[in-house]
C-alpha cells in the first residue's frame, strides 16, 4: 500500500466564525483506494498558498510511500531544503499530512488511532470553552464582564466545568507590553464577576497570547491570584521561554502554552526552562500525532500535563481526542461550545459531546469523515489570514 493521491479542501467557516475564518483540510488516498484526512493549522499565508505547499511536500516526500512510515516521512519534511528546524509553515503542512497518514493506519487496521499510540486512559475527556460571543449582544462579551459572567453561567448551566476567557484586549505585532492600569482593572473584574458567577462549579482559564512582558504579566497574575483560575495562558511572546519561565517562578498560578509552538524541540526548551505546567500543542501545527505524543511523554517525566489547544476545524479536534484518549498526563480539551454549528455540519458524524465530556470515538482511524459535500458549498472566498495582529503598537 502506498500514498497514491491528495485533496484539498479551503472551507469558509460562516459567522460567527467560530474556530477562526477558515479550514485548511487535505484527504490523502492510497493505492488500495483508502482515504484519510488531516487539518493544517493557522499557516501566515493565504490558503491558496498553504494548498501549493501542501501539494508539494506530498509530491516530494509522501507521494509513494507506505503511510505507515511515519517516521521517516517526519524526517525528510522535517529536514526538507536543508531547513532542520522547527519551522512553524512547514510543520502545519507535516501535521495535515501525518494526521491523513494515521487515519488511513487507523482504518487498515480497524482501530481508533489512540488504540495504536497506547491504547485507551480515558473513557471521557473533560472539555472547555471560550466566552463566545452572539447575535444579537449588546455589548462586547470580551469587554463586558457583566455580560461574560452571565455567559459563564449559561456555560455552566450546558454542563461545562471549565470555562476559558481573555479580557487582556488586543494582541499585536509589537507585543510584549505594559498593560494599562485600566487593562489591569478589567482584567480583574472580570476574574472576580466570573468566580462569583460560577462559584467552585467551574474552573477558570485566564487566556492571553503574549501581550505583555515578564514583569507585566507577574503584575497581572497578582491580581488574578486571589481566584484561583486553574491557567495563565502564554502570558509573553512564545519566543522566549526563560522569559516565561520568569512568570511561573513570580506567580502561584500554573502556566500553560504552547499553541505558537512546534516540535518536541520547542517544548523540550520550556522544560529545560520550567516555563509551564500546562502544555498547549495544536496537532494541526505540532508536528502530528506522533510528535504530539513523543511530546506527552516528555512532558509526562516533568509531571507537565497537556491540554491540546484547539481554534480551528473538528479534523484537528478530532486528533486532539486521540492524543488525549491515550496520554496518562491529559488534562483538559478544548471545544468550539459543544462541537456543534458548523464543526458538525461539516463532518459525516458529529464528535460527541455530553455534560461536559468528549466521548472518545470507537471508529477506525481518527473517527471522523469530513463531509465534502458541505466543504465544497462554502469556499473560502476573502483575502484575510486565519487569524491577524495588530500592525500597531497598543499604547
Amino acid at each position: 500500500m502506498t500514498l497514491k493521491d491528495i485533496k484539498t479542501f479551503v472551507v469558509g467557516n460562516p459567522p460567527p466564525h467560530y474556530g477562526g475564518r477558515y479550514f485548511v483540510f487535505v484527504k490523502l488516498t492510497t493505492s488500495g483506494n483508502v482515504n484519510g484526512i488531516g487539518e493544517a493549522y493557522c499557516l501566515p499565508f493565504h490558503p491558496d498558498i498553504v494548498v501549493k505547499m501542501l501539494e508539494d511536500v506530498f509530491e516530494r516526500y509522501l507521494q509513494g510511500q507506505d503511510p505507515h512510515d511515519i517516521e521517516a516521512m517526519w524526517r525528510r519534511v522535517y529536514s526538507a531544503g536543508f531547513t532542520q528546524h522547527p519551522d512553524l509553515a512547514l510543520m502545519g503542512v507535516l501535521s495535515a499530512l501525518e494526521m491523513a497518514c494515521w487515519d488511513i493506519v487507523g482504518k487498515e487496521a480497524g482501530q481508533p488511532v489512540y488504540k495504536l499510540l497506547g491504547g485507551r486512559v480515558h473513557e471521557r475527556l473533560r472539555s472547555y470553552t471560550y466566552i463566545y460571543a452572539r447575535p444579537g449582544d449588546k455589548t462586547d462579551v470580551y469587554q463586558d464582564p457583566d455580560l461574560s459572567a452571565q455567559r459563564a453561567a449559561e456555560y455552566l448551566a450546558q454542563g461545562f466545568t471549565a470555562i476559558k476567557f481573555d479580557p487582556v484586549g488586543p494582541y499585536s505585532a509589537f507585543d510584549g507590553r505594559q498593560l494599562s492600569l485600566p487593562a489591569l482593572e478589567l482584567s480583574e473584574r472580570f476574574a472576580r464577576q466570573l468566580r462569583e458567577a460560577v462559584g467552585n462549579k467551574a474552573d477558570l482559564l485566564f487566556g492571553t497570547h503574549g501581550q505583555m512582558t515578564a514583569a507585566g504579566a507577574i503584575r497581572l497574575a497578582r491580581r488574578l491570584e486571589p481566584y484561583d483560575p486553574l491557567w495563565f495562558e502564554e502570558p509573553v511572546p512564545p519566543d522566549a521561554p526563560e522569559e516565561m519561565a520568569r512568570v511561573a517562578r513570580g506567580t502561584s498560578i500554573p502556566i500553560a502554552t504552547g499553541e505558537r509552538l512546534t516540535t518536541k524541540y520547542d517544548f523540550a526548551r520550556l522544560l529545560r526552562a520550567g516555563s509551564a505546567a500546562i502544555f498547549q500543542m495544536n496537532l494541526g501545527r505540532v508536528g502530528g500525532l506522533l510528535e504530539a505524543k513523543k511530546i506527552a511523554g516528555m512532558a509526562e517525566v516533568q509531571h507537565v500535563q497537556i491540554a491540546p489547544h484547539l481554534y480551528c476545524g473538528p479534523v484537528v479536534g478530532a486528533a486532539n481526542i486521540q492524543l488525549a484518549t491515550c496520554s496518562p498526563n491529559f488534562l483538559i480539551l478544548e471545544g468550539i461550545e459543544r462541537w456543534d454549528g458548523f464543526h458538525a455540519e461539516i463532518l459525516r458524524k458529529p464528535i460527541r459531546w455530553s455534560e461536559g465530556y468528549v466521548i472518545p470515538p470507537t471508529e477506525p482511524g481518527l473517527g471522523v469523515e469530513l463531509n465534502e459535500e458541505v466543504a465544497l458549498r462554502h469556499p473560502y472566498e476573502g483575502a484575510q489570514l486565519h487569524l491577524e495582529m495588530a500592525g500597531h503598537p497598543i499604547v
